[in-house]
């Protein structure tokens, strides 16, 4: 049997989430949340220090941890903090002790929330269909090579459903956001790459023959945080799939290089760069210009 935090072969593996993200597989992977950070606003070099830092964690992401392991019934247990906020040293103690041993802080009025949430998703029918026990596994790994680049690949699915002949695979992950507005959405998935995410998710259930020779779809499930605590169901549309998987390929080749040649570099190391306004900038000059805004001619009222 492989040792989980030792894989070497392509598989679907059950995982403790801290075992996924300190990277299992033998001589390295790569995770679509690194993926995008190889990439423009980030450079190689941010990659790496957050590589060594452990990832990123701040106390805004808790409240969105602790109803994704309501949701989903797995991830790191929670504790509740008799407080209605982290000013006290005796709250803070609490907190951080909570941090170090694996566990997500709540403080009195976030638990009270996230209990809310789930309870309002259970009443949506799509998104309580997506989420039925027994139809599929939570938190699920996958670990595949990308043939190309030779790159070792992971995801981990918040909800692998389970095959069935003919049916396409639905993979459908959790999100928690202030709006799920569709435009709103949408804006999210520029902003956070989760168009690349869900390139990422269907490359691996594709390269694992999981989706039965279907091409799988990507479901959002998106809640918000503030009540009513509406959930929009969406699904990523084909283009934005592709701009994803063009945007994956290109760190995957980014990130043999650096690591075959043990550099890696920031946005501009070794060569004085020009720079100039930006776009939107520019056209305001040029309207501005157009209109008359900088004619020298003119008397100062």
């Amino acid at each position: 049997m492989t040792d989980p935090a030792h894989i070497d072969q392509p598989g679907v593996y059950d995982l403790p989430a801290h075992v996924y993200h300190a990277d299992p597989v033998v001589g390295g992977s790569l995770s679509s949340s690194g993926a995008q950070r190889l990439l423009p606003p980030f450079c190689p070099a941010k990659y790496k220090a957050w590589r060594a830092a452990g990832g990123e964690h701040r106390h805004v992401f808790d409240v969105g941890r602790a109803a994704h392991a309501l949701v989903l019934g797995v991830g790191e247990p929670f504790e509740v903090i008799d407080a209605d906020s982290y000013h006290t040293k005796a709250a803070r103690a609490q907190r951080d002790e909570a941090y170090a041993e694996g566990r997500t802080p709540l403080l009195s009025h976030e638990h009270e929330q996230v209990q809310a949430m789930a309870a309002a998703l259970r009443k949506v029918p799509l998104a309580r269909a997506l989420f039925r026990p027994g139809t599929g596994r939570p938190e699920q790994t996958l670990v595949w090579r990308d043939g190309e680049t030779g790159v070792w690949r992971r995801a981990m699915l918040d909800w692998l459903p389970h095959s069935q002949s003919g049916k396409r695979l639905l993979i459908t992950d959790y999100k928690t956001a202030a709006s799920v507005e569709p435009a709103a959405i949408s804006n999210a998935l520029a902003r956070y790459g989760y168009y690349q995410q869900a390139s990422w998710y269907i490359d691996g259930a594709t390269a694992l023959d999981l989706h039965g020779g279907v091409e799988p779809a990507f479901i959002f499930v998106v809640q918000e945080k503030e009540p009513p605590y509406l959930v929009t169901v969406a699904q990523i549309d084909p283009e934005s799939i592709e701009w994803g998987r063009r945007r994956n390929r290109k760190a995957m080749h980014i990130y043999r290089r650096c690591i075959e040649t043990g550099v890696w570099p920031g946005y501009a190391d070794d060569e004085v760069i020009s720079v100039g306004l930006p776009r939107w900038s520019v056209y305001e000059h040029e309207a501005a210009y157009a209109a008359g805004e900088y004619d020298t001619e003119q008397d100062i009222a």
